[in-house]
């Protein structure tokens, strides 16, 4: 089930990593040249952007501060999403096919509530927020890849919208294959602590896997749970 065709971002290209100087800039090898690609997640992505890695990336308009943007990176499994930006549009397109456990009648995105912006507000009273996972240790998918006392606040905004007579999803988008998912309690205690405290607040967990197909589409490839 395709949820993103990437190629409707552009033409993409292949390039080869060269070494990351800051938290948003990528240094890459293309078509023979040292290129800044704009790297689109605040995560370590220590395993990732290893130098001589296979990159996908797209031109950006002129007059930006990076020449591309890095979409994709290639692992042991294949290409994976390597872009936080497009999290969005794919996470919709998945809560309308229904991995929710229901198909909505109404999304709308970027919800304000309390202090934050949550990313999904489904059928008038269901707050749900959207993490992406791309750190793969051993057969799981872990949550964050650097601390993130955004993710966290989020948490508690959940909890609370539960108390108030809302339903909430953390919902999670796998990124590797890997079959199961958990918190990064070592990285970010305080994140995997609220985490845990929300789902006994109520706050239901949702997760899915995508994967990249032969034809650079974001596809479906169904839901995953929580380790045990």
């Amino acid at each position: 089930m395709v949820l993103f065709d990437l190629k409707k971002l552009g033409k993409l290209e292949e390039a080869e990593f060269i070494e990351r100087p800051n938290r948003f800039v990528g240094l890459c090898r293309i078509n023979g040249s040292i290129k800044r690609c704009h790297i689109a997640d605040s995560g370590r992505l220590k395993e990732i952007l290893t130098e001589g890695r296979k990159l996908l990336v797209v031109k950006n308009p002129e007059g930006m501060k990076t020449d591309y943007k890095i979409l994709a990176a290639r692992m042991e499994e294949g290409w994976i999403l390597l872009n936080t930006s497009i999290h969005s549009k794919i996470g919709k397109k998945a809560i309308e096919k229904g991995v929710l456990g229901f198909k909505p009648k109404k999304i709308r995105s970027e919800v304000k509530y309390g202090n934050s912006r949550i990313d999904f507000l489904v059928d008038e009273n269901i707050l749900i927020e959207l993490k992406g996972s791309n750190l793969l240790v051993g057969r799981k998918c872990l949550f964050p890849d650097a601390p993130t006392s955004r993710g966290k606040r989020h948490l508690e905004e959940l909890i609370k919208a539960v108390k108030e007579g809302y339903q909430a999803f953390i919902l999670i988008m796998v990124l590797r294959d890997c079959s199961c998912f958990e918190t990064n309690k070592r990285l970010d205690p305080a994140f995997s602590d609220t985490f845990a405290k929300a789902l006994k607040e109520g706050v239901k967990f949702a997760g899915f896997k995508v994967e990249i197909d032969k034809d650079l589409n974001l596809v479906l490839k169904g839901k995953i749970g929580l380790c045990r």
